[in-house]
């Protein structure tokens, strides 16, 4: 048996960077021309160690700077300004879009539209808690949508 290291996740024999035992001519003839793993030499071992252990530590850093924008999100109160008829109705709705655009105003927090939830586009005036996910977490949003003068 050969040993190897895996660059990339192969469904049938594990996940990238780990250790595994592959008969000489598979690691030969199929991991290797394919660039799914190399041969497992000391040096190799200890880089996917490395970078196993950097990709762990940037994991935590990501999950952590997610759970502070929540946390910062869900103390938010977003004002909206939008052009209104007489009877609350709004010429348009407020989309995503707006909200995204209104937290990185108040903020300063790049939040892509498409992971803000929205069942249904906000057509009146009044008060609304709105939905956005960051990271894995969610954070609620009280948003105000006034009319505008």
């Amino acid at each position: 048996m050969a040993q190897a290291i895996l660059l990339k996740d192969v469904d049938s024999l594990g996940r990238a960077g780990q250790a595994i035992d592959v008969s000489p001519g598979y690691l030969r003839n199929y991991l290797l021309p394919r660039k799914l793993a190399q041969p497992a030499t000391d040096r190799a071992l200890e880089e996917a160690r490395r970078r196993q252990e950097a990709a762990e530590r940037a994991a935590r850093d990501a999950a952590e700077r997610a759970e502070e924008a929540t946390a910062l999100l869900s103390k938010t109160v977003l004002t909206i300004q939008h052009r209104a008829g007489e009877d609350g109705k709004l010429y348009g709705s407020v989309t995503g879009k707006e909200i995204a655009e209104a937290i990185a105003e108040a903020r300063g927090l790049k939040i892509d539209r498409k992971k803000i939830r929205l069942e249904d586009p906000i057509r009146e005036i009044g008060t609304y808690m709105v939905e956005v996910e960051v990271g894995g977490a969610t954070a609620r949003i009280k948003t105000i949508v006034a009319e505008e003068k």
